[in-house]
């Protein structure tokens, strides 16, 4: 998939383009139904696959004060992107400027002039332009004076929840991650660089783990224990992960700090990722170092319990 970080970057004329827009955040199960459509469309049109998204998120310009906390980076969506089909994916810096942009001017200069749209995917919820003006019924009449077919996705629900990033963020800060994986199709993964720590886990604990930070900017899972499957150098382990503040020894600082099963690699300055599977319990205050480590011997049974019973963790890897 090519990855244009702005207009200015494009080097083609994309040809009977079939194009979906949205700020894609977490590639949840209804931003994959888009890219279903968009895939289905060009097997039959031979149009170029084309994902238009913004950077920043537009909420983040628009809401400085409260902006959203994001489900996925920015090279996590692309790799969701990619995955899906998307051959060209078209980053747009979002600023007031576009933000003020009317729907006419919008389409015409960019979905028409630069993309060539033929048929446009988008969600049941879409507008685009300065308040919100390029409703679906603004689309559909835009397309049939500029020529192209407006493809409207409804909503898709898993039992009584939509699949929206709104949802999705709800329950990761909840830490009810069974049910965000349901509607992302996939666990709800955060990555970091494994960092030095106060190396209490494995001399004073028992249980050696590998540090990360939490930027306060993140979408962080509720604090407490989780099982947890960890990926790195392509290699899958399982894991238990603790969230939180490290009560019991007097931490201020929000952290992550997770024990890999079978592993004992130097791994300082590397990146992992973490795929979060399952809450066990919340963080807690223990009254002493050892009672500490007879609960996180408890967890990590749990966990063992938990990933064995696993039938969606990652087959592709190396090491199960």
């Amino acid at each position: 998939m090519k990855i244009y970080k702005n207009i200015k970057e494009i080097d083609r004329k994309f040809q009977n383009t079939v194009l979906t827009i949205g700020n894609f955040d977490g590639v949840h199960l209804g931003h994959q139904a888009l890219f279903r459509k968009v895939v289905e469309i060009s097997g039959i049109t031979s149009g170029d696959r084309v994902a238009v998204t913004f950077y920043p998120h537009p909420l983040k310009v628009l809401r400085p004060d409260n902006p959203p906390k994001l489900v996925s980076t920015f090279e996590q969506k692309a790799e969701l992107i990619e995955k899906a089909g998307i051959d060209h994916l078209v980053s747009i810096p979002f600023d007031m400027e576009l933000a003020g942009t009317t729907a006419d001017d919008f389409i015409k200069g960019l979905l028409v002039d630069t993309f060539h749209v033929a048929d446009l995917v988008i969600g049941y919820d879409y507008a685009c332009g300065k308040g919100r003006q390029g409703d679906i019924p603004f689309l559909v009449n835009a397309g049939s004076v500029y020529g192209f077919n407006v493809h409207v996705i409804p909503k898709v629900m898993v039992g009584d929840t939509v699949a929206s990033s709104t949802n999705v963020r709800k329950l990761v800060a909840s830490g009810e991650m069974r049910k965000v994986a349901s509607l992302l199709g996939r666990y709800y993964q955060f990555r970091g660089i494994v960092r030095r720590g106060k190396k209490r886990g494995g001399p004073v604990v028992g249980f050696p783990t590998a540090n990360l930070n939490i930027n306060p900017d993140d979408l962080c899972p509720r604090t407490g224990v989780y099982a947890v499957q960890v990926i790195h150098d392509e290699c899958c382990y399982g894991g238990v992960i603790n969230i939180g503040y490290n009560p019991t020894f007097g931490d201020q600082g929000l952290g992550a700090e997770v024990h890999i099963f079978d592993f004992d690699r130097d791994i300082y300055g590397h990146p992992i990722k973490v795929n979060m599977i399952q809450r066990i319990r919340g963080e807690e205050k223990f009254e002493s170092v050892e009672a500490l480590s007879r609960r996180i011997a408890l967890d990590v049974e749990e966990a063992e319990a938990i990933l064995r019973k696993e039938e969606g963790l990652v087959r592709s890897c190396r090491h199960g």
